[in-house]
C-alpha cells in the first residue's frame, strides 16, 4: 500500500511541475460542529503528497477579514506551516462583483497574492462558491457529519451548484468513524438524490473520525484528496470574456425536490 501512495505522490509531484495552483473547491456547512478539523485534514493530506497549499476561508464563522485585504491580499497571508498557509477570507470575494453579479475576479486576485502554491483550498457557502465558479472541470467538496441537519445543508449546497453552475459530480467528506453503517446510508441516500431530483453524482464519500486527529491519514483520505486535484485544472486566469458572461444568479433549469431525512 505504502509503494502505491508513493507513486501516487511523484505523480503528483509532476503534475505540479508547472507553476499554475490548481483550486479545490469545499462547500461550507454550519451545521457541520468539526469543519474546521476536516479542513486541516486536507491541508495534512497535500502537505503529505508534498504540495504547498493555500486555505482560503470565507465560511460563516470565520472572523472579519481584514481592511488590507483589498489592497494588499498578500500581507494577509499566514504561514501555518511549512508547506500550509491561510487567508481569512469571509465577504473577500463580493468585492469583487462585476456587473453580472460574478466574483470570479476574486480567485485571479488569489493567484496573484499567492503564485507559488500548488492547491488552493476554497472554503465558502454555496451562494458565494456559485459566484466565483466558472470552470465546469472542478468538483466540489460537500461536508457532512451523521447530524441530520448536516446532511439536509448539504444537499442544499449541491441543489444550489448544480442549478446556479451546471456542476453535476460531487465528493463528500464525512465527520465521523469510516466503520459506521450510518455512514454509508448518508452517503447512499445524497447520492440517490442528487441522481434523481438534479441528474447529479456523488463520486465518492470518505469518513474521517476526526476525534483521532493524530493518526495516520488513510489510503481513502489521500485517494480523495488527489481525486479532487486531478477533477480540477490549473488554475489559469479567467478570461474578461468569461468574466463577463457568468451569470451565477440565473438557474439554469428549473428543479423542485426536498431533501428528506
Amino acid at each position: 500500500m505504502s509503494n502505491r501512495l508513493d507513486d501516487q505522490a511523484q505523480g503528483l509531484r509532476r503534475l505540479f511541475a508547472t507553476p499554475r495552483a490548481r483550486w479545490v473547491p469545499v462547500v461550507s456547512n454550519p451545521e457541520v460542529a468539526s469543519s474546521t478539523a476536516l479542513l486541516e485534514l486536507l491541508c495534512r493530506a497535500y502537505a503529505d503528497l508534498g504540495l504547498q497549499t493555500l486555505l482560503v476561508d470565507a465560511g460563516e464563522r470565520v472572523e472579519t477579514t481584514s481592511e488590507l485585504a483589498a489592497v494588499d491580499m498578500s500581507k494577509c497571508i499566514e504561514r501555518l506551516s511549512g508547506r500550509v498557509s491561510y487567508l481569512a477570507a469571509r465577504g473577500l470575494p463580493m468585492r469583487y462583483l462585476n456587473h453580472h453579479g460574478s466574483a470570479a475576479g476574486f480567485l485571479d486576485a488569489v493567484i496573484e497574492a499567492a503564485p507559488q502554491v500548488d492547491v488552493i483550498l476554497l472554503h465558502a457557502a454555496a451562494p458565494e462558491m456559485a459566484r466565483m465558479l466558472t470552470q465546469r472541470q472542478l468538483r466540489p467538496l460537500l461536508l457532512a457529519d451523521t447530524d441530520p441537519r448536516s446532511v439536509t445543508s448539504a444537499y442544499a449546497s449541491l441543489k444550489w451548484l448544480a442549478q446556479r453552475t451546471g456542476l453535476l459530480v460531487y465528493s463528500v467528506l464525512m465527520s465521523c468513524p469510516p466503520q459506521l453503517r450510518l455512514a454509508t446510508r448518508i452517503a447512499q441516500q445524497l447520492s440517490q438524490c442528487a441522481d434523481t431530483y438534479l441528474g447529479a453524482a456523488v463520486a465518492d464519500a470518505v469518513c474521517w473520525d476526526t476525534r483521532a486527529s493524530r493518526a495516520p491519514l488513510s489510503a481513502e483520505v489521500l485517494q480523495l484528496a488527489r481525486e479532487l486535484l486531478l477533477a480540477s485544472p490549473p488554475g489559469e486566469r479567467p478570461s474578461p470574456a468569461l468574466l463577463a458572461d457568468a451569470q451565477p444568479l440565473r438557474p439554469l433549469q428549473a428543479h423542485a425536490s426536498v431533501f428528506a431525512h
